[in-house]
């Protein structure tokens, strides 16, 4: 499956305008926390006490690969954000940001189906345009040239943006950071042996 045609192009823009309301430069780790409180979204974790204990068992200790969190309509309109607490601090800032993307993008609610894991099953092209934009929200393609320039390892991405190392190197690859940084430097390298 491939995103809509102009998604990243409006994925940076969205991203851009979301940094600005929170006051974060595009290489400054963003908080995807401050960012559900700018919007008016509770964060629950699943430890909190209004949640059923036998289903925060499964998802917490039997099955917790299969839940990271989830975004919960609230009547007559809002939203809350459940998240597994179990997970590692990075990939819970990822999950959050994927939550805040649906919203960012004004996905709907719809019905909500559930597959063999209990979890939700909504339509792929809505998880992926979530999937990119909370990636560029969390690593912007702009920052990711920019460490491609600096010569950052995955690894450094990851750090300093406070991502896992697999985001990190998904939004090295995807946004062509070290291609773009590869093919200046070779221009410029042609540019220097000319004027020789």
């Amino acid at each position: 499956m491939s995103l809509r045609r102009g998604f990243r192009k409006l994925a940076r823009e969205i991203t851009l305008e979301v940094r600005d309301e929170l006051g974060v430069g595009v290489f400054a780790p963003l908080d995807p926390y401050a960012l559900a409180e700018l919007y008016g979204i509770e964060v629950l974790d699943t430890s909190h006490p209004c949640l059923p204990p036998e289903s925060v068992r499964h998802f917490t200790e039997k099955r917790p690969h299969v839940f990271s969190g989830a975004l919960v309509p609230l009547r007559p309109s809002g939203a809350l954000i459940i998240e597994n607490h179990v997970h590692h601090p990075r990939r819970r800032r990822a999950t959050i940001a994927h939550e805040m993307a649906h919203v960012l993008l004004e996905h709907p609610f719809g019905l909500t189906l559930t597959d063999a894991d209990g979890c939700r099953a909504v339509a792929p092209e809505i998880e992926e345009e979530a999937t990119e934009l909370s990636g560029e929200l969390l690593v912007p393609t702009d920052a990711a040239r920019l460490a491609a320039f600096r010569r950052w390892s995955d690894q450094a991405v990851a750090t300093h943006f406070r991502v896992s190392l697999r985001m990190a190197r998904w939004r090295m690859n995807v946004t062509g950071a070290r291609r773009v940084a590869a093919r200046t430097w070779g221009k410029r390298l042609r540019a220097h042996a000319a004027s020789a």
